[in-house]
């Protein structure tokens, strides 16, 4: 089945003059679809921990969770805390299809990533993995966000992606209504590698548009963990707060 959009050009016209913010609406005087304001006033996730990114009072910290049960994954980066207008501009690009408003979203996360690479504080990975969806929900929505998201770093980012490497080949719930618990229990045997992946002594970034329990994360980092991989990053729109904060 093949019902992900393919593009040879970027999703939205993006004409080097004077743009409309996709936020505000006003004029931003430059080629960019984010007027210099409101990329300012995004919720800019500061301190957070340093393994899953989850917003707490002081930098340089590791939570109590990731303490007691250290994931797989080595380190998650989300430039934005999951609050408006972020929450909202994430919720319209996956599910009314307005893929300029993730792409906007996608290119500000490829920034973010460059200058976190360039000043040596990341690793670049070997191959993007974007996380699979489910076979129903995919035939549902048409289109797999975390799919887009990986093939627009890519592009940005001139980091190879591989959509192929992980399937999900078991129907689960929907995640967003779940508690940790069941979330973890949710996803037991929920993926799997391709027959052919190339794993061994590589460096992988998950990509995703939130990371909530990260769940899914660990459970898809183990899985390359265990069959050899190097390392496995998350990269992110954005992270949720816990629970009740």
């Amino acid at each position: 089945m093949h019902c992900q959009p393919r593009y040879k050009h970027e999703v939205y016209i993006w004409l080097k003059n004077n743009q409309p913010c996709l936020i505000c609406d006003e004029r931003t005087g430059t080629a960019d679809f984010i007027c210099n304001a409101c990329e300012i006033e995004l919720p800019w996730l500061m301190e957070h921990c340093t393994v899953c990114a989850l917003p707490l009072p002081m930098d340089g910290l590791v939570c109590g969770e990731c303490q007691k049960h250290p994931p797989a994954f080595k380190q998650v980066i989300a430039p934005w805390a999951y609050s408006f207008p972020v929450d909202t501009l994430i919720s319209r690009f996956k599910h009314q299809a307005r893929w300029p408003l993730g792409h906007l979203l996608g290119h500000l996360l490829g920034q973010h990533l460059q200058h976190r690479f360039d000043n040596a504080e990341l690793t670049r990975p070997d191959c993007l993995l974007p996380v699979p969806m489910a076979r129903k929900r995919l035939r549902e929505r048409g289109y797999n966000q975390a799919l887009m998201l990986a093939r627009w770093l890519s592009a940005d980012l001139s980091i190879e992606y591989d959509e192929h490497l992980l399937l999900r080949p078991h129907e689960t719930v929907a995640q967003q209504h779940l508690d940790a618990k069941t979330r973890k229990r949710n996803l037991l045997g929920a993926f799997a590698l391709a027959g052919d992946a190339q794993v061994q002594d590589r460096h992988f970034a998950l990509v995703d548009d939130v990371l909530t329990t990260g769940a899914t994360a660990h459970s898809l980092a183990r899985l390359l963990m265990n069959a050899g991989a190097r390392q496995v990053d998350v990269y992110c729109l954005a992270r949720t707060p816990k629970p009740g904060a």
